[in-house]
Formats: C-alpha cells, sequence, structure tokens
C-alpha cells in the first residue's frame, strides 16, 4: 500500500506558515522572515518515504486584493482549497478569528479534512503575565472560538519555530492521506526550478534588510543562471517602482546592493552547495505590480 497527496497550507499573513512549511519538508523552502506578505507564490516542498509521498504546499496570506499582484496572491491561496487532500488552517495566538471571514467560509464548505492549527504557543506565557488568566486558560479559550468557526476541523496548537506539535501533526497527516501511487519522483525536492530559489533568497534580503514599502514593491528575475561542475553564475536583475526607489536599493556609494548582494551569495553557495559568481543590477519598472503581462511573466498566474 502506498500513500500520497496534497497537503496545503492556507492562513493569514505573519502568522508562520513558512516556518511551517519549512519544519515540515525538512528543508529551506520558503521565505520566512518577521514581515508579513513574505510568500507570493504558491511553492511545493515534497517529502519522500518507501511508502508514502508527502506534497506540501505554501500559499500567500489571505488579504483583499489591492492591485492585480496582490489579485494573483490570492488566487493561489484560494485554488489551495480546491486540490487539497489535507488542509492545514494556520492561524496563532494572537489573531482575530474573525479576520477575512470570506476566506474562512470557504473553509467551513470544505468536505476535505481540515486541520487547524494554533501556532506560536509558546507566546502564550507572555500573555498571561499580563493577565490573570493562565497560558490554559487563554488557549482553551482560543480552542473554544476556533471549535464554532470550523467546527468540522480537528484542532492542534503547535510552535513551528519550536518544533512543539510537529511530529504529532506529521503523524496525523499520513494517517490522513488517501491510497494513492507518487505524484513525482520520489528524488524531487519541490516544484519550483533553480532559478526561482535564487530569486526568492535575493528577495529575502532584500526583506531583511530594507525597510517601508520597499521589500513589497521589489520583484528580481533571474537574466542567466549558468552550472558547470564547480561553479554557479547569476545574474540577476531587481525590478522596482520608482526611481527613488532604485536608489534606496543601490544605496550610498552602492553600499546596500552590495550588503544584499554578500549576504545573497552567502544563504544560495549554502542552498547550492557550490561556490557563486553573483552580479545583480536594479531597473525601474513602474507597472510591474499592476501589468498582467509582467505578472505572468514572473509567474504569478495561479492557472
Amino acid at each position: 500500500m502506498h500513500k500520497a497527496g496534497f497537503v496545503n497550507i492556507v492562513g493569514n499573513p505573519n502568522v508562520g506558515k513558512s516556518t511551517l512549511m519549512n519544519q515540515l519538508v525538512g528543508e529551506r523552502i520558503s521565505i520566512a522572515t518577521f514581515k508579513a506578505q513574505t510568500t507570493r507564490h504558491r511553492i511545493m516542498g515534497i517529502v519522500n518515504t518507501d511508502d508514502m509521498q508527502i506534497v506540501f504546499s505554501d500559499t500567500p496570506g489571505v488579504l483583499k486584493p489591492n492591485y492585480k499582484l496582490q489579485e494573483s496572491m490570492l488566487a493561489f491561496s484560494e485554488s489551495a482549497l480546491q486540490d487539497a487532500d489535507v488542509l492545514l488552517y494556520v492561524t496563532d495566538v494572537v489573531e482575530n478569528p474573525e479576520k477575512n471571514m470570506d476566506f474562512l467560509g470557504k473553509v467551513q464548505k470544505m468536505k476535505t479534512p481540515v486541520i487547524l492549527l494554533i501556532n506560536k504557543i509558546d507566546e502564550l506565557g507572555s500573555q498571561s503575565n499580563q493577565n490573570t488568566q493562565s497560558s490554559q486558560g487563554l488557549l482553551g479559550d482560543i480552542v473554544a472560538k476556533w471549535h464554532t468557526l470550523l467546527p468540522n476541523a480537528e484542532i492542534l496548537p503547535i510552535s513551528a519555530k519550536n518544533k512543539f506539535g510537529i511530529d504529532m501533526l506529521l503523524k496525523r497527516i499520513q494517517e490522513l492521506l488517501p491510497e494513492s501511487p507518487a505524484y513525482f519522483d520520489k528524488d524531487q525536492l519541490t516544484d519550483k526550478p533553480a532559478r526561482f530559489f535564487v530569486s526568492e533568497i535575493i528577495r529575502e534580503k532584500i526583506l531583511l534588510y530594507y525597510d517601508k514599502e520597499i521589500p513589497y514593491s521589489v520583484e528580481v528575475r533571474v537574466e542567466r543562471f549558468k552550472e558547470d561542475e564547480k561553479h554557479i553564475h547569476i545574474n540577476a536583475l531587481i525590478y522596482v517602482e520608482r526611481d527613488s526607489q532604485k536608489g534606496i536599493i543601490i544605496g550610498h556609494q552602492g553600499v546596500a546592493l552590495k550588503k544584499v548582494s554578500t549576504e545573497a551569495r552567502k544563504s544560495l553557495e549554502k542552498f547550492f552547495g557550490k561556490p557563486i559568481f553573483l552580479e545583480i543590477f536594479v531597473k525601474v519598472d513602474k507597472d510591474w505590480r499592476s501589468s498582467e503581462r509582467e505578472l505572468n511573466s514572473f509567474g504569478y498566474n495561479p492557472e
């Protein structure tokens, strides 16, 4: 008997979906930073054993879209409701359970098994110190509230950052998976090409080192990826919307861009296990977030 299925991770921004994804897959597949709206694509991570294949999907945080890029991000999240064999709906201990009720209403109607994950339970202690209520009491209230909203869901408290509850979650997923042959080759880790992870790692550094709107106005395209036995040569373009943003990305005498390039190169060398020669340039394209043609070229087409 062989089991296989799609386990899709959904939820609002900044609840820890990407951290959870990386823990479940055991590899650094998704960008995980402290900033919201980090994930823009639907990213698959594949876990294989002799008798099982679990295809995990990390998705963008659910939000009401303000421009075409966010419309594409929402479409990725909604597509994850359609093909899931098991749905992981992630929340945390501070989120308002009634946030984005439109999306939650779609989850309520699903016939697929839903596991509701209450993440960041390690933070309950600091909350209970400011309250007369104990951590267990606070968690009980959160569970009760979610049980009314998703009565058919199994509820599991976890801490993705501290790996608490992850083994129990994996065991339950394995029980729920249907019998099926593998969907992908058993040596495949993800559905994304190498260039995708280059652009994501560069974008991660931008998220970490720049403030305000800059990280959300940026996209990265890999123009050249040439690999030989010993090295990988990469040329990448950072797209911004305004000349002023280009100046901020580059920084005085190129210092800021050099820092991004250096940190990205280090992460890329760890990811690929080879020395990397990395060149990064910056280009202004004022329409990239609102042009359907541009978004399609960056892979923001959920079809």
